[in-house]
């Protein structure tokens, strides 16, 4: 047993490496798949590597140099049509969509009240300027009855001097009858004539006295008169007299009614929103239409405020549109940005002094005006949705 126990050992002992044998075999692709797998892991990590130190250069570059943002619209300054006065509509001249110039036909109104006010004005003109003729002839009228006076005048104060001498005379006449009545020299029937006559020239030279009284009267009555009439008129002429020009006002103002019948496209663009037809009675400041000018169009392009440290005036700015793709490109320029974010115009403004606050990156409108020759061969229109990156680089 002794002998068989190393016997049996040394079999046991040549028999384990038999079975050991095989392990090599079975380790050999699970090292090569290990050694495979860390070669990729390193090549992916690698990739990462080269990939974000190209991305830090690209961004050092180039990235940093633009901004942009898709919350872009297109705008325009709309011109709405109203009349300038009440009546009624008698033609429409255009329909909704439809391209019109500047100087074009939009609506007409009844003109029939509009050319009876002007010819009511030339009506009024007319007389006023009249009124001014016979207010310059009455002024010669009434310098003739000054001088006319003037002769009155000077015909009572003759026949205030022959009142006046006659009077005398009487006068003498009776004090010597009196003197010669007690001698009897006198009879009482001359006595009593020459007493009547110096009561008559007593009287004449009252009336003398009295008419050259109503006739200075009289001619100052026609210099008060010719005054106020020349105050009228002086420095005047028919067409400078403030009678006439308020006349020519009216008149003016009654044709450019007339005009106003007939409303045209104050520019170029296109018809939208039309809400007027033929037989309505329209009034004053009534919006019977727009005018969308689509071109001059802009863009207003919403940047996080924290995208416009470096964002100036002049800076150029390059634009896509969801309606042409990418394809196309818009360029254009910043021309201003504006005093408000959105929120704080809006028509219920968050009330961020509430407990539940939470802070919201704002974003402020930046106005980007478009190449027009771009806008005639790539029409755009308002309300439509693009792209838009600033060169924050550039200088203006």
């Amino acid at each position: 047993m002794a002998d068989a126990d190393p016997q049996i050992r040394n079999q046991a002992s040549q028999a384990a490496p038999a079975a050991e044998a095989p392990a090599p075999a079975l380790d050999a692709p699970a090292a090569k798949r290990g050694g495979m797998r860390k070669k990729l892991l390193g090549g992916i990590g690698a990739l990462v590597l080269i990939g974000g130190v190209g991305y830090g250069a690209w961004y050092t570059l180039v990235g940093s140099h633009f901004i942009g943002t898709d919350n872009a619209y297109v705008g325009a300054d709309t011109a709405a049509i109203t009349p300038m006065l009440a009546a009624q509509v008698a033609e429409v001249a255009v329909s909704d969509t439809q391209a019109v110039r500047k100087g074009d036909v939009l609506v007409r109104l009844d003109d029939s009240d509009a050319k009876i006010a002007v010819a009511q004005a030339e009506a009024d003109l007319a007389r006023a300027q009249r009124q001014y003729g016979q207010t310059s002839a009455t002024s010669a009228a009434l310098a003739a009855q000054v001088q006319a006076r003037e002769a009155d005048i000077t015909r009572a104060r003759a026949q205030l001097t022959s009142a006046q001498a006659d009077y005398e005379r009487a006068r003498v006449d009776l004090e010597r009858r009196r003197r010669l009545a007690p001698n009897g020299a006198v009879s009482g029937e001359e006595l009593s004539s020459a007493t009547n006559a110096f009561a008559t020239a007593q009287a004449n030279l009252q009336l003398a006295r009295a008419a050259i009284a109503q006739a200075t009267s009289t001619r100052g009555a026609a210099s008060g008169e010719l005054a106020a009439n020349n105050a009228l008129i002086r420095g005047t002429t028919t067409a400078t007299a403030p009678e006439v020009l308020a006349a020519q006002a009216k008149l003016a103002q009654a044709r450019l009614d007339l005009q106003r019948t007939t409303i045209r496209a104050p520019m170029d663009g296109v018809i939208t929103r039309r809400n007027v037809a033929v037989g309505q009675r329209v009034a004053p400041g009534t919006q019977l239409m727009l005018i969308v000018p689509v071109g001059q169009l802009y863009v207003d392009a919403n940047f996080k405020e924290v995208q416009l440290t470096n964002v100036k005036v002049g800076q150029p700015v390059t634009l896509t549109s969801d309606l042409y793709g990418g394809d196309v490109e818009y360029h254009g320029r910043v021309v201003g940005l504006s005093g408000g974010t959105g929120s704080s115009f809006a028509l219920i403004p968050a009330q961020n002094a509430t407990g539940n606050w939470i802070k919201v990156v704002q974003r402020l409108p930046v106005r980007v005006a478009l190449d027009p020759k771009e806008l005639q061969a790539h029409p755009l229109r308002v309300g439509l949705s693009m792209d838009a990156e600033i060169d924050i680089t550039a200088k203006n």
